[in-house]
């Protein structure tokens, strides 16, 4: 998934955890911290693949292990500066941005591309993409099977994007100001 996608994702997931347990649109922090917990393991990985220091992408920062390691540390230090709505709001979005980068095929019992969630417990790649977990109904393969194209998968997260700006422009742009002030 691209940058634009994680946000969309990560902004909605964080908007409506922050309705539901506070009953108002996101603060201005936790915003921020969202948006930048959308893109944290992309930071990392990234980077560090393109220069050959890991061998891919997705390996360290989205890794589970690595992941728990991550909200450990995020949650001391909000406790330690007062600042848990922050950390939720981090914790939440860097979560949805590695269900996102699941790949559809897997929901259908095709595994392959998941490993990196598991590393360092499991090396790259470790399945074929003919093994199954479980055999899905014809119709469910039908259905999804088209949307696990890379092509129309990147489509996809362009009304992803623009539903999570819509709902950051209607919550009142929360973090801009924010960001501004402290130029």
């Amino acid at each position: 998934m691209w940058p634009w996608g994680h946000f969309g994702i990560a902004y909605i997931v964080y908007s409506l955890y922050s309705r539901g347990r506070f009953g108002r649109a996101p603060r201005p922090e936790p915003a921020l911290a969202a948006i930048f917990g959308s893109q944290f393991a992309d930071l990392i990985d990234k980077p560090l693949g393109w220069l050959g220091v890991f061998p891919h992408g997705r390996f360290l920062a989205h890794s589970l292990l690595a992941t728990g390691i991550v909200i450990l540390v995020v949650y001391a230090a909000a406790i330690a500066l007062d600042r848990l709505e922050t950390a939720t709001a981090f914790v939440l979005a860097h979560l949805a941005h590695l269900v996102a980068d699941i790949p559809p095929r897997a929901y259908l019992g095709y595994p392959n591309d998941t490993e990196f969630l598991f590393w360092p417990f499991l090396s790259h790649p470790t399945f074929t993409y003919h093994e199954r977990l479980f055999e899905p109904p014809a119709i469910v393969e039908f259905v999804v099977t088209p949307f696990t194209h890379p092509g129309i998968f990147f489509l996809l997260e362009i009304p992803l994007f623009a539903a999570g700006l819509t709902l950051w422009y209607l919550d009142g742009c929360p973090g801009l100001d924010y960001v501004r002030s402290r130029r």
